[in-house]
This record gives structure tokens, C-alpha cells and sequence, in this order.
């Protein structure tokens, strides 16, 4: 197996599998080297949740789950695991704690040591998040000025001063993308992408910042020389290991050596997968809308944010710089929102007699309703949601932060149902809208929204996110831009593309393109926006009455 960067025209009998663990599900994807994919499966993965704002997972449980996607998915493309040259995963950035030789580690209040993953939405580390912020560190300007409890340091801080025992015991804590290429290589090496975005690894100076973990009380890790939480940082797609290990390979159903690349974040996967359609990624924002939201702009010089995350230095496309923003609750949130409807029962019903979504049947509905979708903010009229159920990722880093609805009557019936969704699915436009126009304010100006993920796949979502947002939301001519950008980590440590960008350049392509409305239309939305941002402001003012 050589890992030569290979010029010549991609075979037509190789493949590459993209694996993407997202927060309820393992997924694969079984590409060929134009970009085509053959074949996906999918495995459920279970959350585990505790009082207030705990949610674990299980590695043991994900790697099973990983692996069984993978070989369905083999055997559904019906080629031979042989003609597979090239692997790459995608997680979110959920924190795995292992013990000596990959044992689990109990990590709550459960006690038990299959729970070994702090999952990305638990919000336990909130005091410790605010804490470090406190102390302002410079560390802290690459994070767009706060540290978030999603983030790594502030529950390795959590751990050390709640589970001693176990922080102390840790092997190693992965960020779980980290943890899956280790499972399949053997190897130790982080992915720039993990540890830039969300451990503070400064990766345009190669290097942890040993006087930050020592001031936020972690001083022990940089004491070690940064044993437990990555000694070599590669970029994603760099070959790991040997390949695939005899037992990994065993257990994938694939054969021993197989090119593994670093992975990356899930949303980031996603990013690679779409803003290449056109060869200026530095125009492009990725938006990858699923059960949260995330947002990805790529520049060429570094750009600061307030609130946004970032700058990152080649966290998505190496040698580039990226700003992170994006909703903590996004396609969760409009789930939230439905279930306080009298009607959301039946229509739930309706909706699985259909076998649809619930979201999914009321966007059809809306845009049945009107010549052109764009006209179906009209339902939302005196309806009015910011729907931070968990928080405001980005512009103001508030976990604090709390949903806001105005304008409720008592209608139960499934008219009014449709309409709280549309204005619900209009607040997630605004939200977009005040990440780009923040990020514009500092100097990160983008053209179009490139979107991916399963909340934003249907066509009256992207029309209503383009004229919420003012700007063309474009769709991937992939149906599964998050596993081809997985898929392109695995092409490019077997060789078949040089760089990360000549993958994104000969894979991604565009498809449909949805402009904004204009018009009358415009000025609703304008006039909507600014009541959402009076809404957000007010409902921060009065929350701690």
C-alpha cells in the first residue's frame, strides 16, 4: 500500500468510505473517485441522558456501530472490500475518556464505564466555561473571545474537579473523530481540525499554549508534555499509521492497511464536501443545518470575531483560516418548538402515515399553499420565534441564552401548526443572517451559503433561508456532503488527490440554487429581522428578573 500522491486519472474500480458519526446515528458511504456514491447504511447510537444538562454516549457502542455501517455498506455497493484504497471519519466533537489500553472510563454521575463520552451538547462545564473566561487569557482570542462549555478544556476542567479519580486514571481523552482513527490505526496523531476548534491548539504556531492550562487549573496536562490529548497534530486527510490494523480491518470488512486519513468535526466535513463547488471556498459560507447548526467561512488572512469562533488555522481547508459560528439547537430546535403545539400529536401521526418527518410534512404543506414558497412568510404573520432553546452559539457565545415566541393565540387546529413552523424556520434565517452580517462587520464577507445536512434538505427550507438571510443558498450536487467530505479525507491519504483541495475541487459540484425574493418580499423580512433582533435583545435583558 503506498500513499504516494497519485496524478493520474482515479481508477474506476476503487472506492473510498466516508463514515460520519453524527449525535444519534453511524453512518457510511461508499463512494467512487468521481465523486459518486454507490451506497450508504446507517446504525442508530443511543444518548444517554441525566438530570439538567447531561448527555454521554457509549465508544464501545459507536465503534460497533461504526463498523457494522461500514461493512453494510460494502456489501450493499456489491464490490469487492479489496477495491477499497482509502477511509475517513467524521464525528462531532464529543470528549471519549479512556483508560490504560483503551478501557472505558465512567465520566458521571451514573458510574458507569461504558457512558465514556461527554457528548457535545452537554452543558455541564458551564460554570468552568465561564470561569476561564474570566481570566481572559489571549489564548481565548482564537475562540472569538469565549470559551464555550461545548469545548473540550472547560469538561476536562469539569472532570478534574468532579471525577478526580477519573481524570486521573485517563489514558488518553480524544476528541471523538480522534478516537475513531485511533480505533482503526493504532495511531496517536490529532487532527488539526479537533484540537484547533475546540481544545485550543494553536495550529498557526504549532503548538498548546502551556501558561493557558496552567492558569484555568489544567496545569497538569502541560506539566506531561501534553501526553493525553495529542503530541503530534496532522492536518485532516494525512495518512495515519500502517492503514487499517489486522483487527480494525477484521472488524470493518476491509483489507489490513487500507488508508485511514485524520478526520475532522461532522459540520466541517460538510464544509469540505460543499464550499470547493467553485474554487473560491473563501466565497463560499458552509452551513450545515441538522440537529444544530454550524457555520464555516474560510479566508485567506485571519479575521476575529467576537462571538464567532476563530480564527482557526487549516481546521477545514488547510492553509486557510476559519471562523465557526452556528445555532445550538437548529433542526432540535424546531422540534422543541412543534411539540409545544395542541396539534403537534396528530400531526405527528399524519406525518408517520405518510412516513415523512414532522417538519418535513408542514414545509410541504406551507409551500402547497401559496405559487411561490417565498410568499408562505405570510402564515407567520404577528408570529415571531427566536428559537435559542439552547443557547446562542454565535454572535454573542451566550449559553445562557433561552427561547423567545410572541404573538401566540390559542388555535389548536393544523393551520396554526404550520404557521408557528414557518416562523420558527424564519427565526433560523434570522439567526443565520446575524452571523453573516457580524462576520461581514469584521471584514469575513461571503457571496452564497452552500447548505448541507438532513434539516436542510428540503427545497421550501432553503427558499425561506435564502430570503430570511438575503443571500442565494445553494445545494450540493451530493445528497451526502458531509460523508463525501469524509470519503475525500480517505482519497487523499491513499494518494488519489495531492491536497485536501484538489479532492474538494474534483468532487464538489453544485446542483439547485435558490436566490433570495425580492420585493415586497425583501421588506417583510427586513421588518421581521429587526423585530427578531428586539425580541433576542429584550428576552436577555429580563431573563434574570
Amino acid at each position: 500500500m503506498t500513499n504516494t500522491p497519485n496524478t493520474s486519472v482515479p481508477d474506476a474500480h476503487h472506492y473510498v468510505v466516508g463514515v460520519d458519526v453524527g449525535t444519534g446515528s453511524a453512518r457510511a458511504g461508499l463512494f467512487d473517485l468521481t465523486g459518486r456514491l454507490l451506497a450508504t447504511a446507517k446504525q442508530d447510537i443511543s444518548l444517554f441522558r441525566e438530570a439538567g444538562v447531561i448527555v454521554e454516549q457509549s465508544s464501545a457502542q459507536i465503534w460497533q456501530a461504526v463498523c457494522s455501517s461500514v461493512r453494510e455498506v460494502v456489501a450493499a455497493a456489491a464490490i469487492s472490500a479489496d477495491s477499497v484504497v482509502g477511509v475517513g471519519f467524521d464525528a462531532t466533537c464529543s470528549l471519549v475518556v479512556l483508560g490504560e489500553g483503551g478501557t472505558p472510563l465512567a465520566i458521571g454521575p451514573s458510574d458507569d464505564p461504558n457512558r465514556d463520552i461527554i457528548v457535545w451538547m452537554d452543558h455541564r462545564a458551564v460554570d468552568q466555561a465561564e470561569r476561564i473566561n474570566a481570566l481572559g487569557h489571549d489564548v481565548l482570542r482564537y475562540v472569538g473571545g469565549r470559551i464555550s462549555p461545548e469545548m473540550e478544556t472547560p469538561k476536562l476542567l469539569w472532570l478534574k474537579e468532579n471525577r478526580p479519580l477519573t481524570f486521573d486514571a485517563a489514558w488518553q481523552f480524544f476528541d471523538l473523530a480522534d478516537f475513531l482513527t485511533w480505533r482503526a490505526t493504532g495511531d496517536l496523531a490529532r487532527s488539526t481540525c479537533t484540537v484547533t476548534c475546540k481544545w485550543t491548539y494553536l495550529a498557526h504556531e504549532s503548538r498548546w499554549d502551556a501558561g493557558y492550562f496552567e492558569e484555568i487549573g489544567l496545569g497538569a496536562l502541560a506539566q506531561e508534555g501534553f501526553s493525553r490529548i495529542g503530541t503530534r497534530i496532522v492536518e485532516p486527510g494525512t495518512p495515519l499509521g500502517k492503514g487499517l490494523t489486522t483487527e480494525a480491518a477484521e472488524a470493518l470488512g476491509l483489507r489490513p492497511g487500507t488508508a485511514v486519513g485524520a478526520g475532522m468535526i461532522d459540520a466541517h466535513a460538510g464544509g469540505i464536501g460543499t464550499v470547493g463547488i467553485d474554487g473560491r471556498p473563501d466565497r463560499n459560507l458552509a452551513y450545515v443545518f441538522g440537529t444544530s447548526s454550524c457555520t464555516m467561512t474560510s479566508t485567506v488572512e485571519p479575521v476575529f470575531v467576537p462571538g464567532v469562533w476563530g480564527p482557526y488555522y487549516s481546521a477545514m481547508v488547510p492553509g486557510m483560516w476559519l471562523n465557526e459560528g452556528g445555532q445550538s439547537a437548529a433542526g432540535a430546535a424546531i422540534d422543541q418548538l412543534l411539540s409545544y403545539h395542541p396539534a403537534a400529536t396528530e400531526a405527528a401521526r399524519l406525518a408517520a402515515q405518510k412516513s415523512v418527518p414532522l417538519p418535513v410534512m408542514l414545509a410541504d404543506l406551507a409551500a402547497a399553499k401559496f405559487d411561490a414558497p417565498s410568499h408562505a412568510i405570510q402564515l407567520a404573520k404577528g408570529l415571531h420565534v427566536v428559537p435559542e432553546f439552547l443557547g446562542n452559539r454565535a454572535p454573542f457565545a451566550d449559553p445562557h441564552a433561552r427561547a423567545a415566541i410572541t404573538g401566540l393565540g390559542m388555535e389548536r387546529d393544523l393551520d396554526s401548526l404550520i404557521s408557528l413552523y414557518v416562523a420558527g424556520l424564519a427565526g433560523i434565517g434570522y439567526g443565520l443572517k446575524q452571523i453573516i452580517d457580524t462576520q461581514a462587520g469584521a471584514g469575513a464577507v461571503i457571496d452564497r451559503i452552500v447548505i448541507s445536512g438532513g434539516a436542510g434538505q428540503h427545497p421550501f427550507v432553503r427558499q425561506l433561508l435564502a430570503d430570511a438571510s438575503g443571500k442565494p443558498v445553494v445545494a450540493s450536487g451530493s445528497n451526502e456532503p458531509v460523508l463525501l467530505g469524509a470519503a475525500m479525507l480517505g482519497a487523499v491519504a491513499a494518494g488519489t488527490f495531492g491536497t485536501v483541495q484538489l479532492a474538494m475541487a474534483s468532487l464538489s459540484r453544485a446542483a439547485d440554487e435558490y436566490p433570495p425574493a425580492d420585493g415586497l418580499i425583501v421588506e417583510t423580512h427586513a421588518r421581521r429581522y429587526d423585530a427578531f433582533q428586539k425580541i433576542q435583545a429584550l428576552a436577555r435583558t429580563t431573563r434574570n428578573m
